[in-house]
């Protein structure tokens, strides 16, 4: 059976290649793209909601399908407001899992990052690591957490210092091997891909590492 996923985020990197991924997809019929801005993608596939994210009463009724694919982030230097990243970073995935406990909405996937916890000192990792916490309460029969290191795949001039970055973390890499391997650089588009598979295979636990984001990438087909 078809399915119809919720895409938020996908005037991001990761979110954008997801969405093009699930349009070609035949296991999804629709992709119905929740944003605060018009998007890029005209497929007939594809059902775009301007709202406010941060506010679900401007979208509520219309918050209905199968799985849900949260691709929205924020960092640091973007969003230097702590009370405004938290509302990104930790209330969008959870108020939104809230509402689709509400619909019945079975499967709900986020991106977070590797090495988060709700009892750092650091606030920035503290609010990933609550957002985790608090999104594994919320009930959802399928809940998945992906937690990606450093992402790869963006242009060199996407961000300031991000060529320099992406260098350093090609030399850092080669020697991340065995237990530190969750901590190697990860393609976006192998983030996309694995959770386009995980939408179509049973994973009973709710972290999805570095090692295992590559291996549904390798699985899946289109």
């Amino acid at each position: 059976m078809s399915k119809t996923a919720i895409i938020l985020g996908a005037t991001g990197l990761t979110g954008g290649l997801l969405t093009e991924l699930l349009i070609k997809d035949p296991a999804f019929s629709k992709v119905k793209i929740f944003t605060r801005r018009p998007t890029s993608f005209t497929h007939e596939k594809v059902e775009e909601i301007i709202c406010d994210l941060l506010d679900t009463s401007t979208f509520k009724e219309q918050f209905t399908g199968d799985v849900i694919f949260c691709c929205i982030g924020t960092t640091k230097a973007q969003t230097p407001d702590r009370e405004k990243y938290k509302a990104i970073d930790y209330g969008i995935p959870i108020e939104t899992a809230q509402l689709a406990k509400q619909h019945g909405i079975a499967s709900y996937m986020v991106i977070s990052s590797a090495g988060t916890s709700a009892k750092s000192p650091f606030f920035y990792v503290r609010t990933k690591g609550e957002m985790e916490g608090d999104l594994s309460k919320v009930g959802i029969e399928n809940t998945h957490i992906l937690k990606p290191a450093f992402i790869n795949g963006r242009p060199d001039d996407a961000r300031k210092g991000e060529k320099a970055l992406k260098m350093m973390m090609a030399v850092m890499d080669f020697f991340m091997v065995g237990p530190l391997k969750k901590w190697k650089s990860t393609q976006a588009k192998d983030i996309a891909r694995a959770m386009a598979q995980l939408a179509k295979q049973t994973v009973t636990h709710t972290d999805i590492t570095n090692i295992e984001i590559k291996e549904l990438s390798s699985a899946y087909h289109v």
